[in-house]
């Protein structure tokens, strides 16, 4: 399953079931609801779900224990606005980068700093992602797709440029210090991390 990281509702969490060993999220989607049927992967927040039921304007996914443990998922309360991206069709123009769906951890907030024309958004990543980073790079925020501005590698804190259509269409604009975030680094470069630690075994 892909995605681009390009959102294409802002939905609304309308209720919240826990399990034992998972949750139920009911989300309001009433522009998307109509291209949504059951069994439809759908990243939510940058997390590929799987859509159990449809009705109405509503669907409702399960979250299981482990996603709710690795992602921000957990931190969701009935009224959040979630980021809402239907899979990408083969027709579909990659206009984001190539997003799996697979968070890889969740990041701090640590600044959300106004400016003329956007708003720099500075976050912590786990030491262990900033390997993957680069500068101009692309990284996955909250399902949003991204360019990397900067990258200090001592502190392992990377800085984006968010614009103000950025802002309208997704929840980072409701983001506050010390907030989690989910992370999807670039795939491609997890590739070439295993190439190279495998070698050239022929």
């Amino acid at each position: 399953m892909m995605f681009t990281g390009l959102i294409s509702e802002l939905g609304t969490v309308t209720a919240i079931s826990n399990g034992n060993n998972s949750a139920i999220f009911t989300i309001a989607a009433p522009l998307l609801i109509a291209e949504i049927k059951l069994g439809d992967s759908i990243a939510v927040n940058g997390v590929c779900l799987t859509a159990r039921s449809v009705s109405g304007r509503e669907f409702t996914a399960d979250v299981m224990v482990q996603t709710l443990t690795l992602t921000s998922l957990a931190q969701t309360i009935v009224g959040s606005h979630v980021n809402l991206e239907l899979a990408a069709q083969l027709s579909d123009r990659m206009g984001g980068h190539m997003v799996q769906g697979h968070v890889d951890g969740t990041a701090t907030v640590l600044a959300f700093t106004p400016g003329d024309k956007w708003v720099q958004f500075d976050i912590k990543v786990p030491e262990h992602l900033g390997r993957y980073i680069v500068n101009q790079g692309s990284i996955c925020i909250d399902g949003v797709s991204l360019t990397v501005g900067e990258i200090a590698d001592a502190t392992n804190v990377v800085t984006v440029w968010l614009i103000r259509e950025t802002l309208k269409r997704t929840n980072l604009s409701t983001k506050k210090p010390g907030d989690l975030v989910n992370i999807e680094v670039d795939v491609l470069a997890k590739y070439v991390e295993r190439l190279l630690a495998k070698g050239d075994k022929s």
